[in-house]
């Protein structure tokens, strides 16, 4: 068996056009996260949680391709979740309020007990304060509307903007988490060459009855 790419596997949602908004609906996907707050550009809460979440990432997708069938995967890109306390609040320009989890999705195959014990050997190698933070839980957020930002993560406001002004007019309410995708590393990547979905979770707008 050759190495599964979940991205392609999943392509409506890791694809996504840049010019206009698509929807999609999102099944239930089990995800490694780590809570925390601030502006993620200058937060050191937010590196070390992103360390932690690679760090196991990698170890659990090494520990499966050991076993007997040999499952080799590409571990899939680092995501998202922002708000805060008063949505009325988020704004693109004031990320020092912000709560976020951070995530990463996990194949079907990985259980609990795989990322507790790839946990405990991480642990004997780094010191990584966000470890115990780490947290493997399933999410599933339903249908979403989303768009492809292409270029440097300060500048998706218009995107986002265009993201809910489509959901607005177009009878959807927004019912969950601001949602991140980051396709590339941005330590490899030039930042106009940046590939980031926006995705928000929505629900039709209630008509009401005669």
């Amino acid at each position: 068996m050759g190495k599964i790419d979940f991205k392609k596997k999943f392509k409506n949602l890791y694809k996504s056009s840049s010019k206009k908004v698509g929807i999609v609906e999102v099944p239930k996907f089990n995800f490694l996260m780590i809570d925390g707050c601030g502006d993620p550009n200058t937060s050191q809460e937010y590196k070390d949680a992103i360390e932690a979440l690679f760090s196991v990432s990698y170890k659990v997708k090494f520990m499966i391709k050991k076993q007997p069938k040999g499952l080799d995967y590409g571990v899939l890109p680092l995501e998202g979740l922002w708000w805060t306390e008063e949505m009325k609040d988020f704004s693109m320009g004031n990320k020092d309020i912000w709560k976020w989890t951070a995530l990463i999705m996990q194949p079907e195959i990985v259980t609990t007990d795989l990322v507790n014990k790839a946990i405990d050997m991480v642990k004997k190698k780094k010191d990584l304060s966000s470890l115990p933070k780490l947290r493997f839980e399933s999410i599933e957020e339903g249908l979403v509307a989303q768009i492809m930002h292409i270029g440097p993560y300060i500048e998706e406001e218009s995107t986002v903007e265009k993201l809910h002004k489509y959901i607005e007019t177009n009878d959807y309410n927004k019912v969950g988490k601001h949602h991140e995708i980051y396709l590339n590393n941005p330590r490899r990547t030039k930042p106009e060459n940046l590939k980031t979905i926006i995705r928000q979770p929505i629900a039709l707008k209630s008509k009401g009855t005669l």
